[in-house]
């Protein structure tokens, strides 16, 4: 989502950095380009004369600030008011006094409201609350199945009857109140279009349970279509906001930038993917940093932190800073990431990555990756504790065992060797740590990104010199990182 949009942001940004000052003439031309760039993202074009008006009135208005040049002053100006279009602030959920919380979802078939409904039932439960879903979507055969599948997935009970959607709607309320569960999930029935049938049966479960939340759920590939169809519900219901599915495609982006502008209500939760935690709050701020090319380190951490076993990585750390990090230890790390999503997915959260970098890690996929998991499995206990033991004659081995080539399982090695040492650097302070949790990832990502081999990754290079030249910026802004003498470690000889 919104890739060609953040590759025209960070041509603009490109050329704006080079001016030492701008006049009315580049700002005009700035602008254009801006323009340009969101009407070809589909954003509806009310939205578009709107947001360049405000961007004007934010450049020509506000008082320079006076680390930043005015090319930069532009950049600034076009990200708050992309904070200002997507919603400006995330949704602070709020519960009723007295329980249960009725969420109400809505939408055409197809925008993904079953799953929807699951992932957001899911996501309560992960806050703590007791989640009911209530399989009110009688129409489409399969939708009160597929809600109970995915309930005994995610551990929340399903109610369901072969009645009418709005008797439905009612009783599961009231069971879910008799149970005592604090919020309560209502899939409703859809249509390929908007008609009047459609209308007043969700108007009717509206009535009939009085939700404290009505959200729109879209397809975000749908483009434009999607904000006249929130449109059209929103004079029916009164939306609380809209949740975008399908952020993860390859789509414009023009229903996510224009939904609040259009139907004056924001996207609220967003759909990256197809596992129960591909989901989450929409955050302006952040979708508005990765738009243009900024990255999105907090979601980076999050996701790390949803996805990622905490004692695995803790076991591994401290060989890793200690230089005797085994390939037992990248394997765990390896599995560990690919549970975060697709290399190519993380390297858009990460800050100061280049577009060729995203590339390369494009083109690492599942197969290659598997190729890797082989060759290490190959690999006998002792030899994947201190690879130095692996002679010719063991790599002929480990080659016809993996189904691969001595030419990939000689890369693999050099290529774990050379990372040991990065790792080793860092860990002697040769390196300069980043904060928090994002230096177990720069170390993950860096260590995905070291392999490479003509039947492994064959992205994987490009990738590994991208990460040297970027993984550890220098704090002094930009000068060569100078290798400390002393407190390397020698890892103790594994028999």
């Amino acid at each position: 989502m919104f890739d060609a949009l953040s590759e025209r942001f960070d041509r603009l940004g490109a050329s704006l950095r080079s001016r030492g000052r701008l006049s009315e003439a580049d700002l005009d031309a700035a602008l254009g380009e801006v323009r340009s760039a969101l009407l070809e993202a589909d954003v509806e074009l009310g939205v578009v004369r709107a947001f360049i008006d405000a961007v004007r009135v934010r450049v020509g208005g506000e008082a320079l600030v006076q680390s930043l040049s005015p090319g930069q002053q532009v950049i600034k100006a076009v990200h708050e008011q992309l904070v200002e279009v997507l919603g400006g602030s995330s949704l602070k959920v709020t519960y009723a006094s007295r329980p249960p919380t009725v969420v109400l979802l809505a939408g055409l078939q197809g925008a993904g409201k079953t799953t929807t409904a699951a992932k957001l039932a899911s996501w309560f439960k992960q806050q703590g609350r007791q989640p009911y879903l209530i399989a009110a979507d009688l129409q489409r055969p399969a939708a009160v199945e597929q809600l109970r599948v995915l309930g005994s997935q995610i551990g929340v009970d399903v109610f369901s009857e072969a009645s009418d959607p709005v008797l439905v709607a009612r009783r599961g309320l009231a069971e879910a109140t008799r149970l005592g569960r604090d919020v309560v999930v209502i899939d409703t029935a859809g249509r390929l279009s908007i008609d009047q049938a459609l209308m007043q049966e969700v108007r009717s479960i509206s009535a009939a349970t009085s939700p404290h939340y009505t959200f729109l759920v879209i397809d975000a590939v749908t483009g434009q279509d999607a904000v006249l169809t929130a449109r059209a519900f929103h004079e029916t219901l009164e939306l609380s906001g809209i949740i975008v599915t399908k952020l993860d495609y390859d789509a414009r982006g023009g229903a996510v930038l224009s939904a609040r502008g259009v139907v004056g209500r924001p996207v609220v939760f967003a759909s990256t993917g197809e596992k129960m935690a591909d989901f989450d709050l929409f955050h302006p701020d952040r979708m508005a940093s990765r738009i243009l090319g900024m990255g999105d380190v907090l979601s980076l951490i999050e996701q790390a932190e949803r996805t990622m076993d905490q004692g695995v990585v803790a076991d591994s750390a401290g060989r890793m800073l200690s230089g005797t990090f085994t390939l037992d230890d990248f394997l765990a790390q390896l599995n560990q990431v690919r549970k975060m999503g697709s290399l190519g997915g993380l390297m858009k959260l990460m800050p100061g990555v280049t577009k060729e970098m995203r590339s390369a890690a494009n083109n690492i996929d599942e197969g290659e990756l598997n190729r890797v998991e082989a060759i290490i499995h190959s690999m006998t206990p002792r030899e994947r504790r201190d690879p130095s033991v692996i002679d010719g004659s063991r790599r002929t081995r480990i080659a016809m065992g993996s189904g691969t080539t001595v030419n990939a399982v000689n890369q693999l090695l050099k290529q774990f060797n050379e990372m040991r040492k990065m790792m080793r650097q860092m860990g002697s302070g040769a390196m300069p740590a980043m904060p928090g949790g994002m230096g177990r990832m720069a170390g993950l990502a860096a260590r995905a990104g070291a392999l490479k081999s003509e039947a492994v990754p064959a992205g994987f290079e490009a990738l590994a010199q991208g990460m040297k030249a970027g993984a550890a910026p220098s704090r002094g802004g930009g000068g060569k990182n100078k290798k400390k003498k002393g407190g390397r470690v020698t890892p103790p000889k594994q028999r």
